[in-house]
């Protein structure tokens, strides 16, 4: 599988990259394609903080600290086909680091970017809202000062990580009536008082997720990321960067669908033939593999430009992220397809993927946003993107 990106995306790849692809895969292969899936909210908790101890303790959060998005995306590629929980822990340790590489001060470096690639701590990004999801300068969890302390107020929900993580990045006005220009971001630990983890809200899928209440919460001047009044440049900075990895989990997911589908198709017999030997099925196959090829191609792309020194790959991300996740969707949807009654059954590895994948399409930005984005850049810039 995760040979497959490395093939594909060979030109936009170093030597270390190809090495790692090889390393990951061993090390999913090891550890990660044989568990069980958990079938509960708690067991799903319980799980993602054992991933989070072994794929640290493993080094494979270290791309984080090195913003390494070429690196980052073939292991978000490698470990999405083994376990979508794992990836999605992979993932919020990305989202919750990124923002401190990028403008965390030497403390906070000191005292949180290590145990999080360390996988010692968990983390989380706490900027969606009941009324502020894309549209985020709509959020109303507000932060005031009180001496050299700030006090946050509000509430957050469908945060990945609510209640498990040790650390929140956390997004909060705090120049009401200035939309995005009036919004800052503070690393907030799990502890401080009046923080409260407000419910879990469970997905089909498995993946710890709830609501986060702030009632004056009260942290240190020096919880402030950035600079007052940046946090919405720098939530989306990091989104930007990440992007172009959700795009590489979607063609993990892809990919084991793929290779379920080929292993069905080959072995299946139907009306006294394998089921391959079907136009209909030789079709299906052909579109899936070609479709998760160009995904990968976006992908890496993207990924390539930031590494070899772009200031902003916004239009980039958004191809590879909106292409690659709408891909995987028909990719798994047509692996069910083949698999038959088998791939709706509970635990078949499509039927798992089938619930997993659906997420993608709308977080980190949702489909129709990033082509917004793209639509919005060529009517700027001309047809030349």
């Amino acid at each position: 599988m995760t040979a497959g990106a490395a093939v594909t995306a060979a030109a936009f790849l170093d030597e270390a990259h190809v090495e790692c692809a090889s390393a990951i895969a061993r090390w999913t292969r090891d550890h990660l394609l044989q568990r069980e899936e958990p079938r509960a909210d708690e067991e799903a908790r319980r799980e993602a903080r054992a991933l989070v101890g072994e794929l640290g303790s493993a080094g494979w959060f270290s791309a984080i600290a090195r913003q390494d998005l070429r690196t980052l995306s073939l292991v978000r590629d490698a470990v999405a086909a083994a376990s979508p929980l794992a990836d999605a822990v992979l993932a919020l340790q990305a989202l919750g680091g990124t923002p401190i590489v990028l403008a965390g001060s030497a403390r906070q470096r000191d005292e949180w970017l290590a145990p999080i690639v360390g996988g010692r701590a968990m983390a989380a990004f706490a900027m969606t809202e009941p009324d502020a999801g894309s549209d985020v300068a709509a959020m109303h969890t507000a932060a005031r000062r009180d001496g050299a302390d700030w006090v946050l107020d509000g509430e957050k929900h469908l945060i990945s990580n609510a209640g498990l993580a040790d650390v929140y990045v956390v997004f909060a006005v705090t120049s009401p009536g200035e939309g995005s220009r009036g919004i800052s971001a503070f690393l907030v630990p799990a502890d401080a008082r009046g923080l409260a983890f407000a419910g879990a809200q469970t997905m089909a899928a498995a993946h710890p997720l709830g609501r986060l209440r702030f009632d004056g919460c009260r942290v240190g001047g020096d919880a402030l990321l950035g600079e007052v009044n940046r946090g919405f440049t720098l939530g989306m900075t990091t989104l930007d960067r990440l992007r172009p990895t959700v795009g590489a989990a979607a063609c993990g997911m892809a990919a084991r669908a793929l290779d379920e589908a080929i292993a069905r198709a080959a072995t299946r017999r139907q009306f006294g033939r394998p089921l391959g030997d079907l136009q209909i099925i030789r079709e299906k196959l052909g579109r899936m593999a070609t479709e998760l090829q160009a995904s990968r191609l976006l992908v890496y792309y993207a990924a390539w430009l930031k590494d070899r020194g772009a200031d902003r790959i916004t239009v980039e991300a958004a191809m590879a992220k909106s292409y690659a996740t709408e891909a995987a969707q028909r990719i798994i949807d047509d692996a069910v397809q083949i698999m038959g009654g088998a791939g709706v059954l509970l635990g078949n590895p499509v039927e798992r993927l089938y619930r997993a994948v659906r997420a993608l399409r709308i977080y980190e930005g949702a489909t129709e946003v990033q082509r917004l984005i793209v639509g919005a850049a060529l009517l700027k810039d001309g047809a030349e993107v």
